[in-house]
C-alpha cells in the first residue's frame, strides 16, 4: 500500500496513470491521520445481447398511454 500526503495526492491527480501504476491502493493521510483510501475500480463485465433481451422480456409493457398518465399527473397538481 502507497500512502501519500494530501499535498502529495493533490499534485499527482494530474497523472494519475503514474501515482496508481505501481500500487493496488493509496492511503492518503493529513497530519499523520488517515483521511482516504483510493481503491482501483473494477472492470465492469459488457452487457451482453443476450441477457439484454432477457432483461428486456422480463419488464412489464406500460398499458396506459404516456399522454394519460401525464394529464392525471397534472390534474393532481392543481
Amino acid at each position: 500500500m502507497k500512502t501519500l500526503t494530501i499535498r502529495e495526492a493533490r499534485e499527482g491527480l494530474s497523472h494519475p496513470e503514474q501515482m496508481f501504476a505501481d500500487s493496488d491502493e493509496v492511503l492518503v493521510v493529513c497530519r499523520g491521520e488517515p483521511v482516504a483510501r483510493i481503491l482501483p475500480a473494477k472492470r465492469a463485465r459488457p452487457l451482453s445481447r443476450a441477457s439484454l433481451r432477457t432483461f428486456l422480456a422480463s419488464q412489464p409493457l406500460q398499458e396506459t398511454p404516456s399522454e394519460v398518465l401525464l394529464a392525471e399527473e397534472r390534474e393532481d397538481r392543481v
